[in-house]
């Protein structure tokens, strides 16, 4: 039986850190690293769609992921993402990954061209075999990705001893009981969508992975802590307000994630940089978002945690 205690508790996405002029800041990756390991949560998800991954290069990616590692090896979770939109560039990021000493590898399918499923397991296996000795992870987001995890091809990635979980961010709380079932008490999933933690922990899911969870980690481990406690009445006003505080993240002219590092430097002191191109940078115009939010956090931290 695997052990899949490490998966079990909340997982922030890693947000991309970057210096001044855009490249990527190991010295800032080290900081946000500490600042995520000194406030608790189980682990991190690095160069997934938080930092993304999509718009770096594998040097990028390396580079981030080392930083991660030299804080955090062994004194939490470190799922690395290594997916890119080619195998050769995603074997070698797997195989760097397996390097460091990562806990697990996931990936998302390839993009752009609809391929047959023989085509995406065969990918992810490739994946896979590159970092033979540790788990895989399924990354799930069909909304993004273009391709579903259906039922017959996550039945051919079970054949695969490796395959250890799935981060399912499809919409559908019934696919986290599905792939639970499919897969075994053995078998971590990880509700994706941060605005539905508390259906997604009531239908099953082992861990949570999600994008705003950097921006209020207090507020998810508070959620996470109750929902094991069977306390979903009392989760449920914390969702609640995590959700008022999402929909304020999203209503900027800038992407999302730079509104969140935006407010985790007016919370934190934190300087986290921007987003790449072709993302947007928050505008000045966005700071009434950027205060408001930071305003319910503190608040909702102030009466919930």
């Amino acid at each position: 039986m695997r052990d899949i205690s490490k998966y079990q508790g909340i997982i922030p996405a890693f947000y991309a850190c970057y210096d001044d002029q855009g490249g990527v800041s190991a010295q800032r990756t080290k900081a946000w690293t500490k600042y995520l390991l000194d406030l608790g949560v189980k682990g991190v998800y690095v160069c997934g769609s938080s930092g993304e991954c999509i718009y770096q290069g594998v040097e990028d990616r390396k580079k981030t992921l080392e930083a991660v590692m030299e804080l955090a090896g062994g004194k939490m979770t470190v799922i690395a993402h290594v997916a890119c939109n080619n195998t050769a560039d995603s074997v070698a990021l797997a195989a760097h990954a397996e390097s460091l000493g990562v806990d697990a590898i996931a990936a998302i399918p390839p993009i752009y061209f609809h391929l047959p499923e023989r085509s995406i397991a065969r990918y992810w296996n490739d994946i896979s075999a590159a970092a033979p000795h540790t788990d895989f992870i399924i990354y799930n987001i069909p909304q993004l990705a273009g391709t579903a995890l259906t039922m017959p091809l996550f039945r051919e990635m079970l054949k695969n001893p490796m395959v250890a979980g799935v981060k399912n961010s499809s919409m559908p709380i019934q696919d986290i009981q599905m792939f639970k079932a499919e897969g075994g008490e053995d078998f971590a999933v990880f509700n994706g969508p941060d605005e539905q933690l508390v259906g997604g922990l009531a239908i099953g899911a082992d861990g949570a992975i999600g994008g705003t969870y950097g921006v209020m980690p207090e507020l998810y481990m508070k959620i996470f802590r109750l929902c094991q406690a069977g306390s979903y009445d009392q989760a449920r006003p914390i969702q609640y307000a995590c959700n008022e505080i999402i929909a304020e993240l999203c209503a900027g002219k800038g992407h999302m994630y730079a509104l969140i590092k935006a407010v985790i430097r007016r919370r934190t002191g934190l300087v986290l940089g921007g987003v790449r191109s072709p993302l947007a940078n928050a505008e000045p115009e966005d700071e009434a978002h950027i205060a408001r939010a930071a305003e319910l956090i503190d608040k909702a931290i102030a009466k919930y945690c």
